[in-house]
């Protein structure tokens, strides 16, 4: 799911079907009111949620080819991070919020950007505001502190759509509490909301599918014109100017070093060391060969643990580890065969295991066709 994420750029606009759903849990003021969605991408999900309604619109979006997209349809948006805009307090009167799937890596911890995207935007949404969260459904227990003490009224669905079952996504609706409201809350109270909300995580397979047919609504209060600043660097204009900065062409020189290559036949025979040199260098990756042994190639090192046991004459048993690094040669060939040559079966990243005795093995691994045939190297 990682790797997914970061090849959309995190970005899962949620699917049409399910708006139209999340829609009719809502009932929009007949007066107006302003909404806002913080990860807006196309301005599509944020417009299906508030359609045929009077409510103004406002969207943050990161990408500046979506965050035009968005300003298409959306009364106002942000192209920049949402981090660095800020909104007056109890200004919105529904926050619909689908942040990016993924970690954040700070100084101080890494925390999930559910996390952070919803403790950064909560605030904005008024006593009264309704709160539409759409995030993978094992996530909302990393938010628990926020939907405990600062929502109410809350119910958790399943999405059921083919693209959010992919994600696990679930939908989350609550209503943001007074002040008064958070106040009253004991302890032992939010305790067992923790654990309530724990159950519905566990206890998956139960939890039931955003149905066609609400079995209840979530009033949504009117507001007055909001007002969002960006106080962040403009990108895109950052992005234009970087290139001339004398500063950025020091430092490219060593972040966008162009590939060394090297040509032509040595000037002596080169020895096992120069070899492992090369390989472990990433020089003898490429294209080899010819017909059925045309394959890619690819070195790459692997740390490995060497456990030692050693019995002393007191009968206890005296255990050392070392590290050191191993190299793993992966063999594609055009026909979809995949080789794997290194020092043991089933070795890992990590992974504790007894001193290699050096010898090498070829491992075969199966690799499907697009016909559905197995090929074997």
């Amino acid at each position: 799911m990682r790797l997914a994420s970061a090849a959309k750029l995190s970005y899962f606009p949620l699917v049409t079907a399910e708006a139209e759903r999340i829609r009719r849990f809502l009932q929009l003021p007949p007066d107006e009111c302003s909404v806002v969605d913080p990860c807006a991408g196309c301005g599509t999900a944020l417009c299906d949620i508030t359609a045929s309604s009077g409510a103004r619109r406002y969207g943050i979006e990161l990408d500046a080819y979506r965050a035009e997209k968005a300003a298409q349809v959306l009364d106002e948006v942000i192209q920049g991070d949402c981090f660095d805009v800020h909104a007056p307090v109890e200004s919105f009167s529904l926050l619909y919020l689908n942040p990016p799937y993924q970690f954040e890596i700070g100084e101080s911890g890494n925390r999930r950007m559910e996390e952070l995207f919803l403790a950064h935007t909560y605030r904005w949404l008024k006593p009264g505001g309704v709160l539409v969260l759409v995030i993978p459904l094992d996530r909302l227990y990393d938010c628990r502190e926020v939907l405990n003490v600062h929502f109410k009224d809350k119910a958790v669905f399943r999405l059921t759509e083919a693209e959010s079952v992919k994600y696990k996504q679930a939908v989350l609706f609550g209503v943001r509490r007074t002040r008064t409201e958070i106040n009253k809350i004991s302890d032992e109270s939010l305790g067992q909301a923790h654990r309530r909300l724990y159950q519905v995580i566990y206890r998956e397979q139960d939890l039931p599918g955003l149905p066609n047919v609400p079995d209840r609504t979530y009033l949504v209060p009117p507001s007055g014109p909001a007002r969002m600043s960006y106080r962040g660097m403009p990108l895109d204009v950052v992005e234009d100017l970087l290139h001339e900065s004398p500063a950025w062409r020091q430092a490219m020189r060593i972040t966008h070093a162009p590939s060394t290559e090297f040509r032509g036949r040595p000037l002596l025979p080169l020895n096992q060391g120069h070899l492992a040199i090369l390989c472990t260098s990433g020089l003898l990756n490429g294209r080899f060969g010819r017909g059925r042994d045309l394959h890619l190639a690819h070195w790459q090192s692997a740390k490995q643990i060497d456990r030692h046991e050693d019995t002393q004459e007191d009968g206890t048993t005296e255990i050392r580890e070392r590290e050191r690094f191993s190299q793993r040669l992966t063999l594609l060939y055009a026909d979809g065969r995949v080789a794997l040559l290194s020092e043991g079966k089933g070795e890992q990243k990590d992974e504790k295991r007894t001193p290699s005795d050096g010898a090498a093995e070829v491992h075969e691994e199966d690799s499907r066709h697009g016909d559905g045939r197995v090929g074997v190297a």
